[in-house]
């Protein structure tokens, strides 16, 4: 696909991004449980899940940008910013945009905010994280015309 601006889609750089997102997911899976007993035994954990998060919402941002830029000619700055642009290209569909665009930041901060102040909220963040970005690679390759 080349648009009007000359950009062509560059399909390869998506499918990376969809594997590093898929090792990613498969990571946060294998550390378990995330109760506040892990988390008090274990801060190393909550420290590896936010960045796992964090590379979750940059892949995301990468795609989101590149996707936005060759369908509507523009790049959305911020990360929350190209989830409205990836809707409006068709990428994925509006309920995930606004899933993975949380009002209150990215995953990533969130969980850095409650690993202190309310480290009970952590496994529900980090689990409906890894559902919607798992739902969102699978749109993206259907999109894209690759396999999921």
């Amino acid at each position: 696909m080349t648009t009007s601006n000359g950009v062509a889609l560059d399909k390869n750089a998506i499918e990376h991004r969809l594997i590093t997102m898929r090792k990613s997911i498969e990571r946060l899976e294998s550390a378990g449980r995330l109760s506040v007993a892990c988390l008090d035994r274990d801060p190393a954990t909550g420290a590896a899940v936010e960045r796992m998060l964090a590379i979750l919402d940059n892949l995301a941002f990468a795609i989101n940008r590149h996707v936005a830029w060759v369908v509507l000619g523009q790049a959305p700055s911020t990360s929350a910013a190209s989830f409205g642009a990836a809707r409006e290209a068709g990428l994925v569909d509006e309920r995930l945009a606004t899933a993975l665009a949380p009002e209150e930041g990215p995953h990533n901060v969130l969980v850095q905010l409650h690993l202190d102040s309310e480290p009970e909220a952590i496994e529900a963040i980090v689990s409906d994280a890894m559902s919607g970005y798992r739902e969102y690679a699978r749109q993206v390759a259907e999109w894209a015309g690759l396999r999921s």
